[in-house]
């Protein structure tokens, strides 16, 4: 884990200032930081053989992506903070492509910067908050649903690759 600019923890008990940063490149951090809303723009997007989504299914996976605050995880909740402090205040989905390729090895390239930077802890915290994004998405309820319709094959594909990339499976 990362510790705040004093080396102690916040009278909060979490650490104030997390160094996190600081261990990674501007093109790590740019990556670490912008692949969140990337994976929640192809969570979103309309795919062969997955459901159209809407309004509804994008808030919940920026409600997923605003969890990261409360994560036990100085990597997560800075990348959060770096997201949410950009000059909109809004996330970015990155460089808006929702191709799958290019996402897939984006998250392999990610897994790889964790692997060499990151505290393991940071790392799989990381990494599952990213995939929870992305299911967050495929699982919520459009408009008039009651009941959850369950996720489509190809969104269980979806996240099975996406766990895959990201080293989780």
């Amino acid at each position: 884990m990362s510790h705040s600019v004093a080396g102690e923890p916040s009278s909060a008990g979490r650490r104030a200032a997390p160094l996190t940063t600081a261990v990674y490149s501007a093109a790590e951090w740019d990556l670490l930081t912008s692949l969140p809303g990337r994976v929640l723009a192809a969570a979103a997007a309309p795919g062969p053989g997955r459901p159209r989504r809407g309004v509804t299914e994008g808030l919940a996976g920026l409600e997923a992506l605003t969890a990261g605050r409360s994560f036990d995880s100085d990597l997560v909740r800075a990348v959060v903070s770096t997201i949410y402090a950009r000059p909109d205040g809004q996330p970015v989905p990155g460089n808006g492509s929702t191709d799958l390729v290019d996402l897939l090895a984006a998250c392999r390239e990610a897994v790889r910067v964790l692997d060499r930077r990151a505290d393991p802890a940071d790392s799989a915290a990381y990494r599952q908050w990213v995939q929870s994004v992305a299911a967050r998405v495929c699982r919520a309820l459009p408009p008039g649903r009651v009941q959850p319709v369950g996720e489509s094959p190809a969104d269980r594909r979806f996240l099975d690759r996406l766990g895959d990339a990201l080293g989780l499976r």
